[in-house]
């Protein structure tokens, strides 16, 4: 018997990198073995291109022809006349020959590697796939290898789309990178400012003390040289004494203003050089490396120059600090970077009780500072797993539950426009968990404050 697909050629398929063999066209001519073997010669002679014929006993599979074995057998000496008039089974039997046989869910790809690794005399052969309903079907070797260069071609596309898509994704990356890098250095440039603002409103005030009392300074000094020339030109004459009781008053005055005005002056002083060493400690300028460093002196340092932040503003009282400092070791850390850190989070404290101020004092429940005074309390303690905890609370509005799951994500922020961009958390969480191998969480409850709480090594993996 003779079935037969409509064959179609390779060239007008769609295929895509992932197609098997079941979209290929093929060819179902299927006869039994035991009919004449001149029968075979008339199905080829019938389909020039029939690349095989399909063996049944009985309608079920036993084998495969193909067109060149065939042909080779039948060329030769006697060949035709041997096998011609008798049953297909025994050119079958004499021939022996292999069969690829594939299952219709086999990839194309797949398929051709293993039909090009057969052995020069088979790697022509057609190719037998089989249906899950054990039906087959031949592929002509010719078919599949059109194929799988088809898939090849689009193999490539796909690969030159997916290393324009990669290009185009690390072009962005890099934008994005930039753009991120720009923030970040935008964020610390208004937190420079906010700094340098602070710094200047603190050192103006002794500065001007003591360009107030330098001209005193001076006058005194100048009438202090006059008479002690008066008395080296006029001395020993007798009128000199009488001179002396005109300048007696002012000369008492002199002698008891002028040690309180350098007093004064060196107490400015003091406060500028305290103010610029806290500054440098701050910065860290000359530590830029890790080491080990005292926690205590970088808040410290850091409290001075926020100075100016908590002390009496135009719209709310002071913010008081509570400090209760447990006995810590030094702790190695980018000692920089950390006072950055808490310089965020400070801020951010401030901000937050100036706000719940300023909206406490328009609402009906306002409560006098002297019954709640507006208060950040910083803690810090060592536990047994190695580690120092650091706490940071403030007793302000508090935070929702839903927004402290956000509140380390960069560029998230609850402030309005124009007063955050969203990077200060999100730099101090990257400074104590990135770089630093510590944690950092919030707890907070509306209406209770919020208290963050640093977790830091002793000893860093470093």
């Amino acid at each position: 018997m003779l079935a037969m697909h409509s064959i179609t050629n390779a060239n007008d398929l769609n295929l895509r990198l992932d197609s098997t063999l079941q979209e290929l066209p093929a060819w179902v001519v299927n006869i039994e073995i035991d009919r004449p073997g001149n029968e075979l010669a008339t199905l080829f002679e019938q389909e020039p291109l029939l690349p095989g014929i399909i063996l049944t006993k009985n309608q079920r599979y036993e084998g495969m022809i193909s067109r060149r074995i065939f042909f080779e057998q039948m060329s030769r000496p006697y060949g035709l006349g041997l096998f011609a008039g008798r049953p297909i089974e025994s050119l079958y039997k004499f021939l022996q020959p292999q069969v690829s046989i594939f299952a219709e869910d086999t990839p194309i790809l797949e398929a051709t590697q293993v039909a090009l690794a057969r052995s020069p005399q088979l790697v022509y052969e057609p190719i037998l796939v089989q249906t899950q309903s054990f039906k087959c079907g031949l592929v002509d070797f010719h078919q599949l290898l059109l194929a799988y260069s088809q898939i090849q071609v689009l193999t490539r596309a796909r690969l030159q789309e997916e290393e324009e898509e990669a290009r185009m994704a690390r072009a962005g990356f890099l934008d994005l990178q930039h753009n991120y890098t720009r923030l970040l250095q935008n964020e610390k440039m208004a937190a420079l400012g906010q700094l340098v603002a602070g710094i200047a409103h603190e050192i103006n005030n002794p500065i001007s003390f003591i360009y107030g009392n330098l001209s005193h300074a001076t006058q005194y000094v100048q009438e202090l040289l006059y008479m002690l020339q008066s008395y080296q030109q006029q001395y020993p004459h007798h009128y000199l004494a009488k001179q002396a009781e005109i300048k007696a008053s002012e000369l008492d005055f002199i002698m008891e203003d002028l040690p309180k005005l350098l007093s004064s002056m060196m107490v400015g002083a003091n406060r500028i050089q305290e103010i610029v060493l806290s500054l440098r400690n701050f910065s860290r300028l000359d530590e830029a490396e890790f080491k080990r460093v005292d926690i205590h002196e970088g808040i410290d340092n850091t409290l001075i120059i926020l100075q100016n932040r908590l002390k009496p503003q135009l719209n709310r009282p002071e913010i008081k600090v509570v400090k209760e400092y447990g006995n810590l070791p030094r702790v190695e850390c980018y000692a920089g970077q950390l006072n950055q850190a808490f310089m965020n989070i400070l801020t951010n404290a401030i901000d937050a009780l100036t706000e719940s101020y300023e909206l406490s004092v328009l609402s009906r429940d306002f409560v006098p500072m002297t019954q709640n005074p507006l208060t950040i309390r910083i803690a810090t303690e060592v536990t047994n797993h190695n580690q120092i905890i650091i706490r940071i609370a403030d007793n302000g509005p508090g935070i929702p539950e839903s927004i402290q799951k956000r509140l380390f994500d960069p560029f998230f922020t609850t402030k309005s426009v124009g007063k955050g961009t969203g990077l200060g958390l999100a730099i101090s969480y990257q400074i104590i968990v990135e770089k630093h191998g510590g944690q950092i969480n919030c707890v907070s409850a509306p209406g209770k404050g919020a208290e963050f709480i640093i977790k830091l090594p002793l000893m860093s993996k470093k």
